[in-house]
């Protein structure tokens, strides 16, 4: 095989793989079929949330109900812009972005806390291993248990220093969570049944 071909192949796989991993998962309902999506040699997305739960003990039904409820495991998530006089767009409401939702503060925080400073919220495994390294932070400075999933993700929506100081959102922000915790119950069932 001559160079060039072999350069035309390591290209194409790069290629496949990339867009592989900008594809989010088609039923995002069904944490089996998110993983079969992806479970290449490149990205391989439930080994990186097993990883996320061996390394901060948060469960992996946890870690995906709540990247489901943040980014519908979508890379490039974003909050919506603003509207300047109705019409044009203007600025973001917050600086979060990724499949984690992570604002810049707190991922900063995170790469320094790690030591993770190559870490990007578009990739899966860093953004699992974020939600871990937050939730477990949550259960260590707030005493919330690591499978406690609503109050997780209040802590998660709210941030640290509301939630520690007894805020629990309105009646949105908690069905918001209660959902999550509904998913996370889904998902733990669902892996009990892929896994056969």
């Amino acid at each position: 095989m001559g160079k060039s071909s072999f350069s035309k192949i390591i290209a194409a796989t790069v290629l496949l793989a990339l867009s592989a991993c900008a594809t989010p998962p088609r039923h995002i309902n069904d944490v089996c079929a998110v993983f079969d999506q992806n479970d290449g040699w490149f990205d391989n997305w439930q080994a990186a949330a097993e990883r996320a739960e061996q390394k901060h003990g948060v469960p992996v039904p946890v870690l995906m109900a709540t990247v489901r409820k943040e980014s519908g495991f979508k890379s490039n998530a974003r909050p919506p812009r603003t509207k300047l006089l109705g019409f044009i767009p203007w600025k973001r409401l917050s600086s979060a972005t990724g499949f984690s939702q992570a604002l810049d503060g707190t991922w900063a925080q995170y790469q320094s806390e790690t030591g993770s400073w190559a870490a990007r919220r578009t990739s899966f495994a860093d953004a699992v291993d974020f939600v871990g390294w937050y939730h477990s932070k949550t259960s260590d400075t707030l005493g919330v248990a690591r499978n406690d999933t609503y109050n997780l993700y209040l802590a998660y929506y709210l941030g640290w220093t509301a939630y520690g100081r007894g805020n629990r959102g309105d009646a949105g922000v908690q069905r918001y969570a209660r959902a999550t915790e509904k998913m996370a119950r889904d998902y733990a069932a669902q892996l009990r049944q892929c896994a056969r």
